[in-house]
């Protein structure tokens, strides 16, 4: 097949996150299996217009504001008619395909971003954004879709997408998770991680009003926290750090490296995570991964993520006093903990990217 696949970002963007690292581990193993693929995305300072990557071909056209009308305008131009299938992607807006494309197509939904909207647009485009989704939503509701959690198929159906026509297959990450629990150790005092994105749909700044109400019960507890992101939400973090009573046992370490990712979730003893909404907890399954369990927010993607009670903690209230007081239980029971750890590793094993790329295609050759 010929695959034409719109897209906002491709993994080599400073923007990137989960959603790219899925979009090219599948584009890949399309490649592999000797189709063309081509993902049409946007472009960012200093990338290349065009490369070939892994088998498949990245074209980078305008930029992030830019690239839904400069994409569509390329394909008019240049690729009307190649492809066999058109994947039209949802990571907050689509490309709406529906109404330029001829060829066969299928809308791929990382995430829908109704509440996502006010933490990280600026008023009045906020208000905009947030009005809007359900509209197009609703003009792309005849689409076939496919999809990486029951969260993100009952948000569609919301919107009118009928079950039948939404697919989900498994989420893949790209770190091996370990053979045996007995074959790591952890750091010496217990230690919580909060990983990934430092923007404000994250709410990093809430992790760490967590970790504070935990550390006034248990005092040897230490905050590890990695990842790049938005530059004046990194800045209010690290502002916040400065003021804070516990500010010695806190640690940033920026953007960390592949290894360094491995290591932070292989030593430290819980992960902590409190977005406004995801389309999976990527971050949460990693870390199981490694051994460590999660405690998550009950919302969209990382209540997918975790099975509460058996895997990781999902609190009963999102805020920051219940997720600290969370950590404590947990820490202190070290019964439960281990559990948790051998229940959170087994779950990992069952979502990796051959799973979901034997699912992707089953459903993208189906017809």
């Amino acid at each position: 097949m010929k695959i034409l696949w719109f897209t906002w970002e491709d993994k080599k963007n400073p923007r990137a996150g989960g959603a790219e690292l899925v979009n090219e581990e599948l584009a890949s193993r399309l490649a592999r299996d000797g189709h063309e693929v081509i993902l049409l995305v946007g472009g960012f300072l200093g990338a290349l217009h065009e490369e070939a990557v892994n088998g498949y071909r990245i074209i980078r056209v305008g930029n992030k504001w830019t690239v839904y009308f400069r994409a569509y305008q390329y394909y008019k131009k240049n690729l009307k008619g190649w492809a066999d299938l058109v994947i039209d992607e949802i990571n907050t807006i689509p490309f709406f395909c529906k109404f330029f494309v001829q060829e066969k197509k299928i809308i791929f939904v990382h995430q829908l971003a109704r509440e996502i909207w006010f933490y990280e647009m600026f008023f009045p485009l906020s208000l905009i954004g947030y009005l809007l989704e359900p509209l197009y939503l609703r003009m792309l509701s005849d689409q076939k879709v496919i999809t990486v959690s029951a969260s993100t198929k009952k948000d569609l159906m919301r919107y009118g997408f009928k079950s039948q026509n939404i697919n989900i297959i498994s989420e893949g990450i790209e770190i091996e998770p370990i053979t045996s629990l007995r074959r790591i150790e952890k750091y010496a005092v217990p230690t919580v991680l909060i990983f990934g994105s430092i923007r404000p749909m994250k709410k990093t700044i809430a992790q760490i009003r967590a970790f504070e109400a935990a550390k006034r019960l248990m005092s040897e507890l230490k905050l590890i926290i990695a990842g790049g992101g938005k530059l004046d939400y990194i800045e209010k973090t690290k502002k916040l750090i400065a003021k804070s009573r516990f500010q010695k046992d806190i640690k940033y370490l920026g953007k960390v490296s592949l290894d360094k990712k491995i290591e932070l979730m292989r030593k430290s003893h819980l992960l902590l995570a409190a977005s406004t909404k995801e389309g999976w907890g990527l971050t949460i399954t990693e870390a199981n991964s490694q051994g460590t369990p999660a405690i998550t927010y009950d919302v969209d993607g990382l209540r997918d993520a975790v099975r509460d009670g058996e895997t990781g903690i999902i609190c009963k209230k999102n805020n920051p006093i219940e997720l600290g007081n969370e950590v404590v239980k947990i820490l202190r029971n070290a019964g439960r903990y281990q559990k948790l750890q051998r229940a959170a590793l087994d779950f990992s094993r069952e979502v990796n990217f051959d799973k979901s790329y034997a699912e992707f295609i089953n459903l993208i050759t189906a017809e």
